[in-house]
């Protein structure tokens, strides 16, 4: 390489489990589908912090609280979550909405500053969906829990290769 280029950035392919909605209920299946991510994202509903710190502790934990977390939550995770894993742009909120219909507040962030993965959950409606306007995945992997008006709990699994998504699966764990 010559002098004064900069050298390409060298990615790891990054192993995700995408949760939500657990609302203080870990189903064990959980930990066994995350077995072989390197990371886990959890959109917010956590429900306890205890859940949090279970999580975080089988595998690094990224989360935004829900709207029925409490201040011991709140306290520890974001409302709003931005950060780049591998060579993307990741965006987490719980109340998020999805293409085109997004909460008016969200809509205004990913407008601005559009990122190249939008997670949300909040719904308990699990979603993947391409918004060709912004150019950006939009995720919400449903709800793992057993609360709420779901009928099957659900997650996603997918890998972050540089700035490439792919090998997206989506788990179910079974009627609520």
């Amino acid at each position: 390489m010559r002098a004064g280029r900069a050298r390409p950035a060298i990615f790891n392919m990054t192993r995700i489990g995408l949760i939500s909605d657990t609302h203080r209920y870990l189903d064990p299946a959980v930990l066994t589908h995350f077995r072989d991510c390197d990371e886990i994202w959890h959109a917010g509903d956590f429900g306890t912090l205890s859940l949090a710190q279970e999580l975080a502790a089988f595998k690094p934990l990224r989360g935004v609280y829900g709207n029925i977390d409490g201040q011991d939550i709140r306290s520890v995770y974001p409302e709003k979550l931005r950060w780049t894993c591998e060579g993307l742009e990741v965006f987490m909120t719980h109340i998020g909405g999805y293409p085109p219909r997004y909460n008016p507040a969200v809509r205004k962030e990913l407008i601005a500053h559009p990122p190249k993965l939008f997670i949300c959950g909040h719904s308990h409606i699990l979603k993947v969906i391409y918004d060709e306007q912004l150019q950006c995945l939009h995720m919400n992997p449903g709800a793992a829990g057993k609360e709420g008006w779901h009928k099957v709990r659900t997650l996603i699994t997918f890998v972050i290769d540089g700035k490439d998504m792919k090998d997206c699966k989506v788990i179910e764990l079974g009627k609520k």
